[in-house]
């Protein structure tokens, strides 16, 4: 019996002494970007399979088999543990919103910052009304059209209440 304890003391302390020497490996970050089927930026789950948006990181629900996408090592100091990949700041620094809120054609920022820039705004549809400057709405570059005429600045050079037709 004594044999075998001996035996055991000596592999723990050659375990003991090999983690002195060498050092415990660094943890290596896994990286989580993916791209989601609906061409945005988004977080690959443990299951290497789903690609959920990153807007569902750190929502409250587990969107990902494990729940990895809830995480108190990502989700308890916002925006700070979120990726970078996962966050847009928008032209006041204190404002963030997720990467895939980004070029989507809605004012998430609240000044478009997030609308501008590498991105395009889509073009205006049917139903939409598109402003020749800036836009004091939620939208990009296009306002409902049922907001055209409605006695309320929505573009800002009035043309929402002088040109648009409903």
């Amino acid at each position: 019996v004594s044999a075998i304890g001996l035996g055991i003391l000596g592999v723990i302390a050659t375990v003991i002494a090999l983690v002195v020497t060498i050092g415990i490996p660094p943890h290596t970050p896994v990286n989580r970007l993916c791209v989601t089927s609906g061409n945005q930026t988004g977080f690959l789950c443990d299951n290497r399979a789903s690609c959920i948006p990153a807007s569902q990181v750190c929502d409250a629900r587990q969107n990902c088999a494990n729940g990895e996408d809830e995480q108190g090592s990502l989700c308890d100091d916002l925006p700070n543990n979120l990726p970078g990949y996962l966050i847009f700041y928008c032209s006041n620094r204190k404002v963030w919103v997720y990467a895939d809120k980004r070029c989507n054609g809605i004012n998430d920022c609240g000044d478009c910052s997030d609308e501008v820039g590498a991105c395009n705004c889509p073009p205006c549809g049917p139903q939409w009304w598109g402003c020749t400057m800036a836009v004091f709405h939620m939208y990009c570059s296009c306002i409902p059209r049922r907001l055209c005429r409605d006695r309320i600045q929505h573009c800002s050079d009035w043309s929402d209440e002088y040109v648009c037709t409903r």
